[in-house]
């Protein structure tokens, strides 16, 4: 794995999809702290009240965050989203974080249009949309960071469209970053791993804050790092940056 690039993210701006709460909040206070300036993003206002008092925290007035609200079920709202954070100067650093689970199906045939329907709008197709909104004036810049979140879910036919759904996160990252090569635009992927949040559930192993510092590694990679590459938060818990 490549060196860690040295400096902060001072001057940078990131969208953080999903950061009213865990892995995503997480991700966006830790950027603020960096020195990034965040966009907060949940399906409403209120929702992200409590993750924009703890950016506003961690950026320490260096740089002033903002809220976008849209519900990413929503073709509609997630055009109007990119619409909006556009108006506001852009984003250098794209955190694809939100993903939604549909309920445990015993069987195959318990499985429903909808189950598979709803993982792929919010899972995959949001998180195409926004990539090619944002990734052409990253191009443009010289300079950008794509961070596509994806799960380490194996041999669960109960969850089988939300796991064929983080399958097609996987190769639309490898896509993307054969397209990015030597542009400045780095494209990784990242399992946060088996946390115990909302979606993990309370039997999971390991607590949401574990996830750093390993969640910023491909936000921090120095520039020269390939892009495609698979980053697993709980094996750099030791990772300095």
């Amino acid at each position: 794995m490549s060196s860690l690039a040295p400096s902060r993210l001072s001057g940078r701006t990131a969208l953080v999809t999903g950061s009213s709460r865990g892995v995503g909040q997480l991700v966006a206070e830790a950027l603020a702290r960096q020195g990034a300036r965040v966009f907060v993003h949940g399906r409403t206002e209120t929702a992200c009240a409590a993750t924009l008092a703890r950016v506003v925290a961690a950026s320490a007035g260096r740089a002033d965050p903002v809220v976008v609200a849209a519900n990413l079920a929503v073709p509609a709202e997630v055009e109007a989203l990119a619409d909006r954070v556009e108006a506001l100067g852009g984003v250098d650093i794209l955190y694809n974080n939100a993903a939604i689970m549909h309920p445990w199906r015993e069987r195959i045939e318990n499985h429903t249009q909808a189950d598979w329907e709803s993982s792929f709008q919010v899972n995959v197709f949001a998180l195409v949309r926004l990539c090619a909104r944002f990734v052409p004036a990253m191009r443009k810049r010289g300079w950008g960071r794509v961070v596509n979140v994806t799960s380490g879910i194996d041999k669960t036919p109960q969850l089988a469209g939300y796991g064929a759904s983080k399958w097609a996160v996987d190769k639309f990252t490898d896509d993307l970053a054969a397209e990015l090569k030597d542009t400045g635009v780095i494209v990784s992927r990242l399992d946060p791993g088996w946390l115990r949040t909302d979606m993990g559930g309370k039997q999971a192993p390991n607590d949401p804050e574990t996830v750093l510092p390993g969640a910023l590694v491909p936000v921090l990679l120095a520039d020269d790092a390939p892009g495609g590459q698979f980053f697993r938060a709980q094996e750099l818990r030791g990772a300095n940056v």
